[in-house]
């Protein structure tokens, strides 16, 4: 059984243990930490750092006591967050909310960027497993400095971005990259102190949007299929089929036919949920390994090209160099004095 509770209580009763001694709250260079009081969590951090212009980022690692169901209710002045799970998982209801599926799940591994402004929406976290979760969230117009004209966003962010605060979305990016990981990781150890910090900080923030942005360029202007709990599972099924046959993949309908989908579903909703077709995510796949293997100076371009799935290694290097815009060759031997993340 969860225990409710809604912002406004978890505030009290962290007032009230404070009160009671013990250490909540402490105030950072660019910011706070708390933490939960002993009766929700036995261990628990929480980390915001204030940046420029409504830029920051928070840190959530814990563990609870006892289920809970958080409570929110968002305003109309409702920031862009960008959310990335290194451990743990939460249930997620937004009732009511148009363009947004009203359950779902947000897993380890995974990364999200939504904006839900005047909505409600409840978090479900167990106590059974260590959450660490990093959220990224800016004020929208932080970005109009920007120069757009020549940028191709995801329609929902291009018209929030200019101005229409009512867009409500929440879009799952998928599984985290092996850039994003390291991204995370140099936010999480932070080798700086005073204004290089926060320098680092919000560099690093900016290149964690710039990489969802670009993840989400391809998705449509409006979800056209309805996903059950159960098509989101089978769409998380397709993938992780993919990822794991890359080298040897199945064909679209028989993919379809092994999680129990449509084609037409598999295909919108794979769009739909991880902002790319499946096409694009197996092409982009393979190519995100095959960096990994190129920091191998003993293995050939052909080798790598036939490993990762590509039956001749010049379609290799063609879109190799097409993603990259670098050679595998040239990338190879760049990164021979380089440690490979």
């Amino acid at each position: 059984m969860a225990i409710k509770l809604t912002e406004t209580d978890i505030q009290e009763m962290s007032l009230q243990a404070q009160q009671q001694g013990e250490p909540i709250w402490q105030s950072l260079e660019l910011g706070y930490q708390s933490r939960l009081p002993k009766q929700l969590a036995e261990m628990s951090n929480y980390r915001a750092f204030k940046l420029r212009s409504g830029l920051s980022i928070c840190i959530l690692q814990g563990q609870l006591t006892q289920n809970l169901q958080f409570i929110r209710q968002h305003q109309s002045h409702f920031n862009l967050i960008a959310k990335f799970y290194l451990s743990g998982a939460s249930q997620m209801h937004t009732p009511g909310a148009l363009h947004v599926a009203p359950d779902y799940e947000e897993i380890k591994g995974r990364h999200y960027l939504y904006h839900l402004p005047n909505q409600t929406e409840i978090e479900e976290w167990s106590a059974d497993e260590l959450a660490h979760v990093i959220y990224v969230d800016v004020d929208p117009t932080y970005f109009r400095t920007f120069d757009l004209a020549q940028t191709r966003l995801s329609p929902p962010l291009q018209k929030l971005i200019e101005g229409d605060r009512t867009q409500r979305f929440h879009q799952p990016l998928g599984r985290i990259t092996p850039t994003i990981q390291q991204l995370l990781q140099q936010i999480l150890h932070c080798p700086h102190k005073g204004l290089m910090q926060q320098l680092y900080l919000e560099s690093k923030a900016l290149e964690l949007f710039a990489a969802q942005f670009g993840l989400w360029a391809e998705v449509p202007s409006t979800a056209t299929t309805f996903l059950s709990a159960h098509d989101l599972e089978q769409l998380h099924q397709a993938r992780e089929i993919l990822s794991q046959q890359a080298a040897d993949p199945p064909s679209l309908s028989n993919l379809a036919r092994q999680v129990g989908l449509n084609d037409r579903k598999l295909k919108e909703g794979f769009r739909q949920v991880f902002g790319t077709t499946a096409f694009s995510y197996l092409r982009d796949y393979r190519l995100q390994q095959a960096q990994q293997l190129l920091c191998n100076p003993n293995l050939s371009i052909s080798s790598v090209a036939a490993t990762v799935g590509y039956k001749s290694p010049e379609s290799f290097c063609k879109a190799f160099r097409h993603k990259f815009a670098v050679s595998p060759k040239a990338y190879q031997l760049g990164h021979r004095s380089q440690r490979c993340g």
